[in-house]
């Protein structure tokens, strides 16, 4: 896909962090934005700066991990502008601590948007996406973590493992039948987003994460680790330039350290020994 003036982009998370700098870039390319996030104020902030550079742009509260909702957005973006050109699953959230003393809700609350936040994202835009016949393109967010497997963060690895497979899946799926639509994974290395704090967007039915002595560990580190990471603008137009290139696998550069971890453990899986801790430095 090389043409994108004119043409209607769906962001979800938009609101802030990576989402909202993918908006921007589209924006810069003269696309029509639609904005999707489950924090209303935020989202009013996001679509006035997107607007701000003279393109048309919406923003629509959504809930990803609900079917209904994301439902309703894509509905919302065909009323409003057309038609549905590029796509990003972007929304997600975390929760650590030991695999054991996680709640069940906190399995569903993740899972709900990690994972059911990108197969909703699937099932309502890759069908209109068809329809035009159109170019298109699908970007799926998952993480290295989809690469990797460290410990405290059980329930965040398994859920951006699903995202990449899933991923995966699809582009062999849109290649063999509708190569117009094209695909990308976006597997982000530390970035500095809120993701530490996405605890504020946990629906009020799931409790609050229980607290332990591990969570709490995990949640400081991610706080201290995100705070001066990478700027989520990088991501952003790793994106644009991978949907240019037609290129799926979107990830850090191969002397970055989370790859040789992401190595470390293919190679292990190859061999078939016992997983290696190789946990890149934070």
């Amino acid at each position: 896909m090389q043409d994108f003036a004119g043409k209607v982009a769906i962001v979800t998370g938009a609101a802030s962090g990576i989402g909202l700098e993918l908006a921007t870039v589209f924006a810069e390319q003269g696309m029509k934005v639609v904005l999707a996030d489950i924090e209303p104020a935020a989202l009013d902030a996001a679509v006035s700066r997107i607007q701000a550079l003279g393109v048309e742009a919406i923003g629509v509260v959504t809930d990803v991990g609900d079917d209904a909702s994301v439902a309703a957005l894509a509905r919302k973006t065909v009323d409003t502008f057309g038609a549905i050109h590029v796509a990003c699953n972007n929304a997600g959230v975390y929760a650590g601590g030991l695999l054991w003393e996680q709640t069940e809700a906190d399995f569903e609350w993740v899972m709900r948007v990690n994972q059911w936040g990108v197969i909703h994202g699937i099932r309502h835009f890759v069908p209109q996406m068809l329809s035009q016949g159109d170019e298109c393109h699908v970007v799926n967010t998952a993480s290295m973590a989809g690469m990797t497997t460290l410990p405290f963060a059980g329930i965040y690895h398994m859920t951006k493992h699903a995202a990449l497979a899933l991923s995966e899946c699809l582009y062999h799926e849109l290649a063999l039948t509708a190569p117009q639509v094209g695909v990308s994974c976006l597997c982000p290395e530390l970035i500095a987003t809120n993701i530490g704090s996405s605890q504020r967007n946990r629906p009020a039915a799931l409790g609050d994460t229980r607290v332990t002595e591990s969570s709490e560990m995990v949640h400081q580190a991610i706080i201290d680790a995100t705070d001066g990471a990478l700027s989520p603008r990088v991501m952003a137009e790793r994106v644009l330039q991978g949907i240019i290139d037609g290129k799926f696998y979107l990830c850090p550069p191969p002397e970055n350290s989370w790859h040789r971890s992401a190595k470390s453990r293919m190679e292990d899986c190859a061999t078939m020994q016992n997983p290696r801790f190789a946990a890149p430095p934070i």
